[in-house]
């Protein structure tokens, strides 16, 4: 790896602005500005491929985004934006096949011997890496001093890149959540119930699954293979509801400062590549894998819509039908998919008759509300949506939804 100038960053990233390459980028909050940036300056058109994006990405005429998971900074531009639906898992396929990056632009720490950390988010990086370097193509780096260094997959040779620029800039942190504290409060004591000492957990992204890790404090030697891991995951450290003979093992951070400052030089969390984290084999192995996650709306056939609102697409498929797949084939696993009963913006039920935009996961073990908890797993169609009707739905709608219920049996 050699240290240059963002001046001579840019001479060098000039060979490559006559292809209209792709160009993988970290994403989440771990994106590295100033080195996207330059490479925007001098490279009039590209494909920008990135996981979730926050923050002020380029925007300008020439960016194509790829992404099968939208982020804040791309989902309201469709005229730029091709979604790519698929599991997470799956995305360093993609990119190992009709989708061959041309360039990575990561964002990592201060070099320790002869390495650097990816810090913050693996994920689908070291597929991109070792795939760019098979095409020939570029791997560049920001190294900045604030990136913490983490173990695991996120420790990179810096043989593996052809050349970094020095730049320091804050780690950003999403936004603080403002659900109705009451009723994800009243969700997540439902859900509590259902995990016992011992489970291994996934939490996904939301005021939910944040509200669950804060209920489970009381809980003991609970294990972690996550996607990602927040606050929530902080706070079971630090009340000693984890196993401590076992690793924390996600593929990205999301969260504050303090977690960022809590995961650096950590020696109890690794970081590992999105096919293996994901893989729903490799998921099936934890004891009691409990997935916990969101969704939009679910039907009566027991089916979560979690990336597609208003007749366009949100987020995406993300790890969420990998962990649903994983955690249903782990011995004494569980997928639990949690929501309101309620939207209250648009004054609609959050439980349909059926969905009538794509599906992002089905066959759950169970689906809590504030209202209660249908358990799935085992019953027939007719009762499973019998069971989410009167024990999930809002009472506004469950005549309405009954009466559905009479034309599906």
């Amino acid at each position: 790896m050699e240290l240059v100038t963002s001046e001579v960053a840019q001479e060098r990233l000039q060979a490559v602005a006559k292809t209209s390459p792709r160009v993988v980028v970290s994403g989440n909050f771990a994106t590295p500005m100033t080195l996207l940036n330059a490479f925007d300056a001098v490279v009039p058109a590209y494909r920008l491929f990135i996981l979730n994006p926050h923050g002020a990405i380029p925007t300008r005429e020439g960016v194509t985004y790829e992404s099968p998971f939208l982020g804040p900074a791309i989902r309201d531009r469709p005229r730029q934006l091709e979604y790519l639906p698929m599991r997470l898992s799956l995305v360093p396929s993609l990119l190992a096949s009709v989708r061959k990056p041309d360039v990575v632009l990561i964002h990592v720490s201060r070099q320790r011997g002869d390495h650097v950390s990816l810090g913050t988010e693996v994920n689908i990086l070291p597929g991109a890496i070792e795939q760019t370097r098979r095409n020939g193509g570029l791997v560049v780096a920001q190294i900045n001093d604030l990136m913490p260094y983490t173990y695991g997959d996120s420790e990179l040779s810096v043989d593996q890149i052809d050349f970094a620029i020095s730049a320091d800039e804050p780690l950003q942190s999403p936004s603080a959540l403002d659900p109705d504290q009451g009723i994800a409060t009243t969700i997540a004591g439902l859900v509590t119930e259902l995990i016992e000492d011992g489970a291994t957990l996934q939490l996904g992204i939301g005021a939910i699954p944040n509200a669950v890790a804060a209920q489970l404090t009381k809980r003991r030697q609970l294990r972690i293979w996550s996607e990602m891991i927040s606050d929530g995951v902080l706070n079971l450290e630090r009340v000693g509801a984890l196993d401590v003979d076992h690793a924390l093992v996600a593929s990205f951070l999301f969260g504050s400062s303090e977690l960022y400052a809590w995961c650096d030089s950590n020696p109890r969390l690794r970081l590992v590549r999105t096919e293996i984290v994901n893989d729903p084999s490799n998921i099936a192995q934890q004891p009691a894998m409990t997935a916990i996650n969101s969704a939009i709306q679910v039907d009566l056939f027991g089916q979560a819509n979690a990336n597609f609102v208003n007749s366009r697409f949100y987020s995406g498929i993300g790890g969420q039908a990998d962990f649903t797949v994983g955690s249903l084939h782990a011995i004494g696993g569980h997928s639990i998919i949690a929501l309101p009963s309620w939207h209250d913006k648009s004054a609609s039920s959050t439980v349909l008759e059926r969905l009538d935009g794509p599906v992002t996961s089905f066959q759950h073990s169970a689906i809590v509300s504030e209202q209660g908890v249908a358990m799935l797993f085992g019953r027939s169609s007719g009762d499973q949506a019998t069971a989410i009707c009167n024990n999930v739905a809002h009472p506004k709608v469950r005549d309405q939804l009954s009466e559905a219920l009479r034309s599906l049996q």
